[in-house]
Order: C-alpha cells, then sequence, then structure tokens
C-alpha cells in the first residue's frame, strides 16, 4: 500500500493525499492551527477510516450470511488525549442497521467479528483507545 502527501504552500496547511489507488482527498487544519478549514482534520480522516472499515465488515458479513441488508450508518464518538501525542483514547462505535428480517444475533455478530477478526483499522486504534460498540435494527 502507498500514499503520497503532498503540501498546499506556505499560505496555509493544506494536504492532498494521493492513494496507491489512484484516489485523491485533501486533509486541512483549524484557523488557529494555520489551516483555512477547507477540508477535514487527519485525525478526523482516521476517524472515518476506521468506521469505514467497521462499516465495511458488518456489510460484508451480513450479505455473506444472505441477510436482506438495506442500510448500514456508523457513528463514531471519540475522546482524545489533552497531551501530546494527542491519540484517540476512547471510541464508541454505534452501527445503525437497516433491512427485512435482522435478526440481533446476526447483527450482533457481524460488529463482533469486524472488532475481534476483520478491522485493521480499529485493531491498530485499540492499542490505545478503549473501543466499545452499540447497535440498533431498524425494519424496512
Amino acid at each position: 500500500m502507498e500514499c503520497t502527501i503532498n503540501w498546499g504552500g506556505p499560505e496555509g496547511m493544506l494536504f492532498v493525499a494521493t492513494t496507491g489507488s489512484g484516489h485523491v482527498t485533501a486533509m486541512d487544519g483549524a484557523p488557529e492551527g494555520g489551516g483555512h478549514n477547507l477540508a477535514p482534520r487527519p485525525m478526523e480522516m482516521l476517524l472515518a477510516g476506521t468506521g469505514g472499515c467497521a462499516a465495511y465488515d458488518v456489510v460484508l458479513i451480513l450479505k455473506r450470511g444472505r441477510h436482506d441488508i438495506q442500510g448500514c450508518q456508523v457513528k463514531l464518538e471519540a475522546e482524545r488525549a489533552d497531551t501530546d501525542p494527542k491519540v484517540f483514547e476512547r471510541i464508541h462505535f454505534t452501527f445503525i442497521v437497516s433491512g427485512k428480517g435482522l435478526t440481533e444475533a446476526a447483527v450482533e455478530r457481524a460488529v463482533k467479528l469486524s472488532h475481534e477478526k476483520y478491522c485493521s483499522a480499529s485493531a491498530m486504534l485499540a492499542k490505545t483507545a478503549e473501543i466499545t460498540h452499540s447497535f440498533e435494527i431498524r425494519e424496512v
């Protein structure tokens, strides 16, 4: 896996990342840190990537189990340390999974498998953060 980060120049703290798969995304800082608030902060991207990783797992596990999943939303709430490096200390994932006839056991299993086996992003963050999960099922 590869990624190249280019700084936007001396007028701010904008960074543009180009991934090995050819996609481009931007990151910026808060105005008090020299940024212009033009894009998410790098730590927000890390949190978003972790949520995306876990959501991907949950959807794939339920689809492979032939469950009628129609939607998946993950809300993450994180707390960071007060001192540098300001690592994540706590992250809570709330999965809102919608579909037809989804059982609590199936969704709980998918969330658990993501956390315990498949999501490499949350596995890394679990080295510094207490990670918790909850879920809600919505019938459609």
